[in-house]
């Protein structure tokens, strides 16, 4: 059986590209897949097909992207001046992962997802880390972003550590934000030198991770076998 695996775009205002609203999403977020043996779905935003989509793809993937989760969704009522908001996208992506952990498809959310995927279960975020966090990494690295940048800790006794067989991974990193509290249900199993949350996982479902990097970049070979084993858990 080959996987179908829907992946969620990001959507930008007019300009750029074009001089209307557009959907768009980093060629390799795709070919990832494809090398490891899947078949892609593009998911555009359209909350009256989430039934339709959940019962085309055997998995999914929350993106991620250069905007933030509104605070007011894990209860902050204050929002930092670096941050910045998509809510049709938010609105969207939040339904469409409620629904797939209902029916317990696998989801990897990265970056932003697995910010997003935190949130959905009940966690909250660290708005901007320079501010929250001493002696903090640079965590939007100034080098290429198919390059890694630090390390991450992988915790022993997790998925993620039976996954990749390492206690450390060498990953990059392009975020401004992070985890502060993991959500019910959920548990770290990466984490950066600084104490920065870097990966984490539910315990309630057959496959589902959240990871700060972007592993479409194979970076390191934990990635390879995370989108291997991400793959092959919509065969189980």
């Amino acid at each position: 059986m080959t996987a179908t695996i829907g992946l969620i775009l990001d959507h930008e205002p007019p300009g750029g590209y074009s001089k209307f609203p557009w959907y768009a999403l980093r060629e390799n977020y795709f070919s990832c897949l494809r090398e490891k043996g899947a078949r892609c779905l593009a998911l555009f935003y359209d909350t009256a097909a989430i039934g339709f989509y959940l019962d085309t793809i055997d998995a999914l993937v929350i993106t991620g992207g250069k905007f933030d989760v509104n605070p007011a969704l894990y209860g902050d009522k204050t929002v930092h001046s670096a941050i910045t908001l998509k809510d049709k996208r938010t609105q969207f992506e939040w339904a469409m992962t409620e629904e797939a952990l209902k029916r317990d498809l696998p989801v990897l959310g990265i970056c932003g997802g697995h910010q997003l995927l935190n949130v959905i279960f009940g966690g909250t975020l660290i708005q901007h880390i320079p501010d929250e966090v001493e002696s903090a990494l640079q965590h939007e690295q100034p080098t290429p972003r198919n390059e890694g940048y630090h390390k991450a800790e992988v915790i022993k006794g997790t998925l993620l550590h039976k996954i990749v067989s390492a206690s450390e991974l060498l990953v990059n990193s392009a975020h401004h934000q992070a985890i502060k509290e993991t959500g019910k249900g959920l548990i770290v199993n990466a984490m950066a030198p600084d104490g920065v949350i870097e990966g984490i996982e539910s315990t309630g479902h057959k496959f589902c991770l959240g990871l700060q990097w972007h592993p479409e970049f194979f970076t390191n070979p934990g990635d390879h076998r995370i989108l291997e084993a991400f793959v092959q858990a919509c065969k189980k």
